[in-house]
């Protein structure tokens, strides 16, 4: 893998990238909530966007939206960098694990609750041999990865290399089926995107997909030498979808039902990550001004229903890379579940980085 150099984002810039990312993450899971497993018809579309209109006004009095467990696995994963200067799988484990049963009605899937009650019983012997016994031993392919591998997006985004180990291993954890752990690649990698564009550049989002598919082919053959067969490269041709969907001009219905029916809304990776994207991308084609992109894109992944806590976090985690922390809607954050201490484990995740900069460079 390619070193990438320090991007010229100054502290500031810095600093509103990572709590741009997740904020995002948060608001995005926050409003998607309540409306996942749902089919949203047409009136369902207006009712979401006066949702929003209503949560952006600053005098909207509401209960708290309340965070799944997107946030909540998120946050260990942030806390495990935070607390150590090289990534401890094993500390992420055990936080996980004690998330769980501290608060065990966040919305985790039956799968991923299995393996974390191994964990336990294991005493954390072997962190990943319980995800891998999953599914007759294929492992899940679920997104459950991708919805909180954010942080290390963030914490390595200049050093590719290590954050393709780091993000593998953290998925693992969980999730091993190779479209599990690559859906996670994709997403970390789409945030690293975001997050060395320069603040208030405009992406081309051509040359944006463009940049995901090379990045992605080193873990995704094209051809087996030794029986000449193609293999499957089943993220590349979701970016080649969403390539091909970027240049649609018809109607928005039309646009929807092929959205749905090419890219998905479900919680498998494969089905929900490249959606997260292109949500984040049209936002990006079709709003002229940059306050608007963050809503629109996660506006957008909601009404496409299905798993909307989670492609609206990973939509919001992208975007929110991208737009920084001043161009989402402050009285959306205020209406969020943890906002604080979101902003405060940002800070706390940068100051992490840099003192593990600092220290590099006076070994």
């Amino acid at each position: 893998m390619i070193r990438r150099m320090m991007p010229t984002h100054n502290c500031e810039v810095l600093r509103k990238k990572f709590r741009g990312c997740l904020l995002g993450s948060l608001l995005g899971d926050c409003l998607g909530a309540p409306f996942e497993g749902d089919f949203i018809s047409a009136g369902e579309k207006i009712v979401i966007k006066n949702y929003f209109d209503k949560l952006e006004t600053p005098d909207f009095k509401g209960p708290i939206k309340q965070y799944t467990d997107d946030t909540a696995m998120t946050r260990c994963v942030a806390k495990a960098l935070i607390d150590k200067p090289e990534p401890d799988f094993t500390l992420m484990a055990k936080l996980f694990v004690k998330e769980y049963f501290l608060e065990p009605k966040r919305g985790y899937g039956q799968n991923v609750i299995t393996v974390f009650k191994k964990l336990k019983q294991s005493r954390f012997q072997d962190i990943f041999k319980p995800a891998s016994e999953q599914f007759n031993g294929s492992g899940s392919l679920g997104n459950g990865g991708a919805m909180r591998i954010a942080p290390l997006a963030l914490y390595f985004f200049d050093k590719d290399d290590l954050l393709v180990d780091a993000a593998t291993k953290a998925t693992k954890i969980t999730h091993t089926h190779p479209l599990g752990v690559n859906g996670a690649l994709l997403q970390c990698m789409a945030i690293q995107q975001c997050f060395m564009t320069k603040h208030g550049d405009k992406i081309d989002v051509h040359k944006f997909v463009e940049e995901l598919l090379h990045k992605m082919k080193p873990f995704e053959y094209e051809e087996d030498e030794d029986f000449e067969e193609i293999l499957e490269k089943p993220y590349r041709e979701k970016l080649l979808l969403i390539q091909n969907l970027l240049h649609r001009t018809y109607e928005n219905d039309e646009l929807y039902d092929e959205v749905l029916e090419t890219l998905g809304n479900n919680i498998s990776a494969l089905e929900s990550v490249p959606t997260a994207i292109y949500c984040f991308l049209k936002a990006c084609a079709e709003t002229p001004e940059m306050k608007d992109i963050f809503r629109n894109a996660v506006e957008y992944a909601i009404t496409l229903g299905g798993d909307t806590d989670t492609i609206a976090s990973m939509t919001g985690a992208i975007a929110g890379a991208y737009v920084g922390e001043e161009h989402l809607n402050k009285n959306v954050i205020e209406n969020c579940e943890k906002h604080k201490e979101t902003i405060e484990m940002a800070d706390n995740l940068l100051a992490a980085r840099q003192e593990e900069t600092a220290e590099m460079k006076n070994s």
